[in-house]
């Protein structure tokens, strides 16, 4: 058994939460229990200038941790804006806020400015957090906390089952968060996503004090809160599904121009791109370089459903892309910083090979010794610029300062300079 089960297994770090059962306490044999209504019923959602200055200062009032959540329209709605914002906190209860009708809520940000926020998958929900103007100082990542903790599942509704001992009813994660007015049922969903965060975060707070990892944890989270955003995608149109098919220049044009057509589509509708043309639709035109809309509309992805004016514009742009001169055609591949594949390493620099052969196989050992996932440990990215070009003289110091100029973290360095000082020392003897 793994730290991580015995932990699921402690009843002590299984907190109520929701209704108790009898005795007050969840017994590791007994079966998860269903938590099927919010502890203070279904909020109101907060869609009006009024009620949110009373949630600002209700949470501003509040004590400890507050739980956050978005949801998004992944999949209906062009971007990842937030449409339904929840929070939760010890003295406010549960708010649902329509960031649609209330799209600044930077005050409510700046009234928990210091306080910690606990979201699970951080990473997922800060940019569309921002994007309304709510941005933390302090958080807590409870799956970034079970990933460390060394959990095999780290959903939120497998650890709050795992742990806490409750089954998060999880059907309506992928529904269009856009429609207004929200069913009753998805507004259950939405709250009962934060009603056992907190909870959830202080079973994990010490689960990883009793492993030796809080600290680690702790250095994670600020370097997560302190993220500057990240930059926008260069030529985002490569990494459309299915373009490892596409080979010649004025095919890439192809696929370019069609891209950038549904971009501004899909951007003006507000839909999301794949509803307007799907990837595999775009490389098939790609390949095919139709000469006209008959020859375009033969081809899969633009059947009889679409309409003379649709092909038209597509075709269109298939057009363009042909006209273009061969000093305007992308070139194939985008230019890689850092080191090439490492499936090129043992042509073009074996011994940068062998190094990345010993520092994956320690770095695999300690994960595992560490009971946790490798990329947590350290960033394979990170391991393989370090091995490609490793210092000029390979010891601990230099190694370390490798390592940190990558932007690893103080834990991540001291946990692996041994382990690549060894395999970089070893290979270069």
């Amino acid at each position: 058994m793994t730290d991580a089960h015995e932990t699921a297994a402690d009843s002590s770090l299984r907190t109520t939460g929701g209704a108790p059962p009898d005795d007050g306490k969840t017994s590791a044999t007994e079966a998860p229990i269903p938590l099927l209504e919010p502890r203070e019923g279904i909020p109101p959602v907060i869609a009006d200038e009024t009620a949110l200055a009373r949630v600002i200062a209700a949470f501003a009032a509040g004590t400890g941790p507050v739980a956050v959540d978005a949801e998004r329209a992944s999949g209906y709605r062009y971007g990842q804006r937030a449409y339904l914002v929840q929070l939760r906190r010890e003295g406010a209860g549960t708010a649902l806020i329509d960031p649609v009708a209330c799209p600044d809520l930077s005050a409510l940000g700046e009234a928990l400015s210091g306080v910690e926020w606990v979201l699970h998958a951080a990473t997922q929900d800060l940019p569309c957090l921002r994007e309304i103007g709510m941005v933390p100082t302090r958080l807590f990542d409870t799956e970034l906390a079970g990933r460390l903790a060394g959990f095999p599942r780290v959903g939120l509704g497998a650890m709050v089952e795992g742990v806490l001992g409750y089954v998060l009813e999880k059907g309506h994660s992928a529904v269009d968060w856009s429609t207004r007015p929200l069913p009753e049922p998805w507004l259950r969903y939405a709250a009962l996503d934060v009603e056992l965060l907190v909870d959830l975060r202080d079973a994990l707070e010490k689960e990883l004090d009793r492993q030796g990892k809080l600290d680690w944890a702790r250095q994670e989270f600020d370097a997560i809160a302190s993220a500057p955003p990240p930059e926008p995608r260069k030529d985002p149109w490569r990494r459309t599904s299915g373009m490892h098919k596409v080979r010649r220049r004025r095919q890439l044009a192809v696929v370019r121009e069609l891209w950038q057509t549904r971009d501004r589509i899909a951007q003006r509708r507000d839909v999301s791109p794949g509803k307007v043309l799907g990837d595999a639709a775009i490389v098939e035109a790609a390949l095919a370089l139709p000469a006209n809309v008959h020859a375009l509309a033969a081809l899969n992805g633009y059947g009889h459903r679409m309409g003379k004016r649709q092909l038209e514009q597509w075709q269109a742009a298939v057009d363009r892309a042909k006209g273009l001169s061969e000093a305007q055609l992308p070139q194939p591949g985008q230019p890689v910083a850092g080191p090439p594949p490492p499936r090129s390493w043992a042509d073009k620099d074996p011994a940068a090979a062998a190094r990345l052969s010993a520092a994956r196989a320690g770095v695999s050992a300690l994960a595992e010794e560490l009971n946790m996932p490798q990329e947590n440990l350290i960033t394979p990215d990170t391991v393989r610029r370090v091995c490609w070009e490793p210092p000029a003289v390979v010891d601990a110091e230099s190694v370390a300062a490798a390592l940190a100029g990558h932007g690893a973290r103080q834990w991540q360095v001291e946990q692996v300079t041994p382990v690549l000082v060894e395999a970089l020392a070893a290979k270069e003897a």
